[in-house]
């Protein structure tokens, strides 16, 4: 299965949302925004969020598996979009304000199979942080 560079985008904002077993109504508002207000998703149509998800839902309960969907959706990236990824995958994560080990660890293995630096990552890491401060 070839997914477009936007399906692969909402397949990893969705391995980030499920990472830790339990997908919030907030993770799941967070990605419908991003989709309606990022410009990498600019004409995309927006009923296709539910079957996209699921899609990848089935696959990562299928044989598929979370390390092969990650595979999936990263192949079918170009190189430009991979921060583009990285980013709104913390953002995803990010939305109820903690981390947990199982989201750090997903986070940690896209960063595996993408060319970013370690400088990159924590930069979009530390944008993250600062967006989602509360006073």
């Amino acid at each position: 299965m070839t997914l477009s560079a936007q399906d692969a985008l909402i397949y990893l904002m969705v391995v980030a949302a499920s990472s830790d077993a339990a997908m919030s109504e907030k993770e799941l508002t967070r990605i419908d925004t991003l989709v309606g207000r990022l410009p990498v998703f600019a004409g995309y149509d927006r009923t296709r969020i539910g079957a996209v998800a699921n899609a990848c839902i089935d696959q990562l309960n299928g044989e598929v598996g979370f390390e092969g969907v990650l595979d999936l959706a990263v192949a079918a990236l170009p190189e430009r979009l991979e921060d583009t990824a990285y980013a709104v995958c913390v953002e995803v994560t990010a939305v109820d304000l903690s981390l947990e080990q199982e989201e750090l660890r997903m986070l940690e293995m896209l960063r595996d199979r993408l060319s970013l630096t370690r400088l990159t990552t924590a930069a979009i890491e530390a944008a993250a942080r600062a967006l989602h401060r509360r006073a």
